[in-house]
């Protein structure tokens, strides 16, 4: 792994101001790929940082997604996931706290798994009430990462 982002520079960048463009929701409508649906979005925060949106839901199992915000850091092809807000389709377990869960859960980077291996950058998750779908979690993920929602008549479309 080349860097490890402190608490608080992974803090800075998830409370970065993020513009999303007018058309944000057409631009984030899942496609079909092998067993689920995905689609990636990138955006540039406020302060010039290099953002992407993952989105990913299984076509078999409702529960099964992924609302993913990355940072590309500059003159890098890492995509370090700051923020992944996943379904209750499996068990998860915090492995340094040996915390085991079965419920919505948001992962969140932190320095201390980060610094660990590149596996477990994201590996440390807290179990949430706030959303019970894939739609919620989008919801959630644009509320809690400073995103900057445009007012547009299509907010009615389910985001």
């Amino acid at each position: 792994m080349n860097e490890v982002l402190t608490d608080k520079g992974i803090a800075k960048l998830v409370a970065e101001p993020k513009l999303l463009q007018k058309d944000y929701q057409s631009r984030i409508q899942l496609k079909p790929k092998r067993g689920h649906k995905e689609r990636e979005l990138d955006l540039k925060g406020n302060e010039g940082s290099d953002f992407r949106l993952i989105f990913r839901q299984s076509d078999f199992n409702a529960l099964d997604f992924s609302v993913i915000l990355a940072f590309l850091p500059p003159s890098s092809n890492q995509l370090i996931r700051l923020r992944r807000y996943s379904g209750k389709s499996h068990m998860h377990t915090n492995k340094l706290e040996n915390q085991t869960f079965y419920d919505y859960h948001i992962h969140i980077t932190t320095e201390r798994y980060q610094s660990l291996s590149l596996e477990m950058i994201d590996a440390y998750a807290e179990p949430t009430d706030r959303y019970s779908d894939f739609h919620g979690a989008v919801k959630c993920m644009l509320a809690d990462c400073s995103f900057d929602i445009p007012q547009e008549p299509q907010q009615s479309k389910g985001f």
